[in-house]
């Protein structure tokens, strides 16, 4: 069993900036791809980025590519999300999610077996 427990969500102005951080514990090897999704009120989630954790590769959504970044610590157990230039159109509920790498779309939320909480992101104008 993989526990997520995301934490750093609050409110900044436009052009801000925010950390969020994804706690992973339990099965080492089913924690092998982690992504950041967000969900908009009365919206699908939505697939922000993605890491490789065995091998450092990362993918981003078009929309934020250039302004987040993801990372994990070098003992592999945390996954952060550094989002820079932040606009009124990243507010959204943000959840960490986890699933075992090599299969799948990593953009596609049914691929994910495991989840955190969220974390609420509120950029004003």
């Amino acid at each position: 069993q993989v526990q997520l427990v995301e934490s750093g969500g609050g409110s900044v102005q436009a052009g801000g900036s925010l950390r969020l951080s994804c706690a992973v514990s339990g099965d080492t090897y089913r924690r092998g791809c982690l992504a950041w999704f967000r969900q908009h009120p009365g919206k699908e989630r939505e697939a922000v980025a993605h890491i490789n954790t065995a091998t450092g590769v990362t993918v981003y959504a078009d929309s934020v590519k250039g302004r987040f970044t993801i990372s994990q610590d070098n003992a592999k157990i945390t996954v952060f999300l550094q989002m820079n230039s932040l606009k009124p159109e990243d507010t959204a509920g943000y959840y960490c999610a986890g699933r075992r790498c090599g299969s799948g779309s990593w953009s596609l939320a049914g691929e994910y077996n495991y989840w955190g909480q969220g974390a609420q992101v509120t950029v004003s104008s």
